[in-house]
């Protein structure tokens, strides 16, 4: 610890004596310093002992010492020492008055005593104190190294928490607490998120300070605020995670150089090479080429333990593209490079979405490029990567410029068929404004949404153009009738009954639909398309006369 008031007056070489503020002789001292000044405040930093021999002062007026004393509290001095022998034989009962009602610490230094001597003494008792906190630090270092190396991150934030006395909580890309310690801690921890999405924010390495006081149920906390210190951890310019520390109080040198030896380590477990990232790229290209390509076995045989778990299990298939991209579909080729990964392209933060979900519930998850505004993974049917999926399209994807296609559950036998499922639920998306689309959804509702874009209904327009400007002359209604007739599947009697006509009424209307579209009814897709067109336009077309 560093040096106090009370260890100098215990110290056997200086012979000091307590003349007044007995009770605040633990303050620490910063430093010492002499000076005759009448006024030395404006050269004062706080923490200091001041030393003088009032030389200058009226050490025997009362008022003068109250306003000197005052003003060397308001300045931060811990403690005043006082030559005895030199101007005065003691000290003046005015300056030990004018101490006591302050509260400052007053020592009385003897003559053979010189200023000196007791700078040395401070000076020599901050240098040990250098020298522990240093050492403690490196000793903090090697824990911490051993429990991460050992037992991982989990490890090392229990040791980082008994170093600084308090607690530690590692927190991934997304900011969602993955370790916290003591276990009570990770409560507290959850409610910085919003910090750390801000620290997010900020180009690496970046840091802030932040107040955060326990909850009805957070025990731990007794009702006190923490000091906690948020830091990024990554060596890129993008946040891969952070840590932070709360402790009651500032951190000491020895728990500073434990805090920043814990941001090292865990950046080291955090933060992957770029050879080895890129080489698990080219590690899952290749495995998803082989289940496109319809060799489950070879896939297998690759992804060994990495992705063997995900490729045992039913898994999704889905591809998401950016929302600015200018091309609607693209050919499979997980072989391309994803964005620069210190970027904030919408592809790379919904892959770290979903790299975070796989981390926090320990899954499997491939998830490589195609192209640069592509972005292929597999996820377990119905697991947390999946929901995550899910639950990043309701509420940003919209916003970060994601559109995504999910397939059906499906093993690798069907990668392929899986493939072709994401990519028509991708389409719709897109066509829809949708940020998230599953294939479920096209199988089971009707195909009339699918066709609800402007190159389908102007080619219903254009069809039943000639029909609606021949109604609208009021020569007839010839509309309702091929709708009519059609609901009925041809069917001359129903079709005239619901019309409220003859069937001979009704075989005109249609002979004069046959005129003037130059179609005929009796082919089954000139049916299929009137139909899907009257289905298609939401109203007449209106005249071009």
């Amino acid at each position: 610890m560093p040096p106090t008031l009370a260890s100098l007056v215990q110290h056997s070489a200086l012979n000091l004596t307590v003349r007044a503020g007995e009770d605040r002789l633990q303050t620490p001292v910063r430093w010492v310093h002499a000076s005759e000044l009448a006024d030395p405040v404006p050269y004062m930093e706080g923490g200091e002992l001041l030393l003088i021999t009032a030389t200058t002062l009226d050490a025997d007026d009362p008022e003068a010492m109250r306003r000197y004393v005052r003003r060397l509290v308001g300045a931060g001095v811990v403690g005043l020492g006082f030559a005895i022998g030199v101007n005065y034989e003691d000290v003046p009962e005015a300056l030990v008055e004018a101490a006591r009602e302050a509260g400052l610490p007053l020592l009385g230094v003897p003559r053979r005593t010189p200023f000196l001597a007791i700078s040395k003494a401070v000076s020599a008792a901050l240098a040990a104190d250098q020298y522990r906190a240093v050492t403690a630090g490196f000793e903090a270092q090697r824990e911490l190294t051993r429990a991460a190396l050992a037992e991982g991150p989990a490890a090392l934030l229990a040791r980082l928490a008994a170093h600084v006395d308090g607690w530690a909580a590692l927190y991934d890309a997304s900011g969602a607490v993955v370790a916290a310690a003591p276990e009570w801690a990770a409560r507290r921890a959850a409610r910085l998120t919003g910090e750390v999405e801000r620290l997010r924010e900020r180009p690496a390495p970046a840091s802030a300070v932040v107040g955060v006081s326990g909850d009805a149920l957070d025990e731990a906390s007794g009702g006190a605020e923490d000091r906690v210190e948020l830091q990024s951890l990554g060596t890129g310019r993008r946040v891969r995670g952070a840590l932070a520390v709360g402790t009651g109080a500032a951190l000491g040198t020895a728990e500073r150089y434990a805090v920043h030896s814990a941001i090292a380590l865990l950046t080291l477990t955090t933060e992957r090479s770029r050879a080895l990232q890129a080489a698990e790229q080219r590690l899952g290209s290749a495995v998803l080429r082989m289940l496109l390509s319809g060799q489950p076995d070879h896939a297998r045989a690759v992804a060994g333990d990495l992705y063997g778990g995900l490729l045992d299990a039913p898994f999704r298939l889905l591809v998401a593209e950016s929302a600015e991209s200018a091309e609607s579909v693209k050919p499979a080729n997980p072989a391309k490079p994803v964005p620069d990964p210190e970027s904030d392209h919408p592809l790379q933060l919904f892959a770290e979405a979903l790299e975070a979900a796989a981390a926090r519930a320990g899954e499997a998850v491939l998830a490589v490029p195609d192209g640069e505004e592509r972005l292929m993974a597999l996820a377990v049917d119905g697991g947390a990567v999946a929901t995550a999926c899910e639950g990043y399209a309701r509420r940003e994807a919209e916003e970060a410029g994601v559109v995504i296609g999910l397939s059906a559950p499906t093993g690798p036998i069907a990668a392929a068929g899986a493939y072709k499922q994401a990519e028509q639920a991708l389409s719709v998306a897109r066509r829809r404004g949708r940020a998230l689309v599953e294939h479920e959804e096209l199988a089971a509702g009707s195909i009339l949404p699918l066709l609800a874009d402007d190159a389908v209904r102007a080619f219903a327009d254009g069809m039943l153009r000639a029909l609606y400007e021949h109604d609208a002359k009021g020569r007839g209604d010839l509309v309702a009738s091929l709708r009519a007739w059609l609901s009925r599947h041809g069917q001359w009697d129903a079709a005239a009954a619901d019309l409220g006509v003859h069937r001979h009424t009704l075989r005109y209307r249609m002979r004069r639909v046959e005129e003037i579209l130059g179609r005929s009814l009796d082919d089954p897709d000139v049916r299929m398309e009137l139909w899907l067109a009257l289905k298609t336009t939401a109203s007449p077309v209106p005249s071009t006369e």
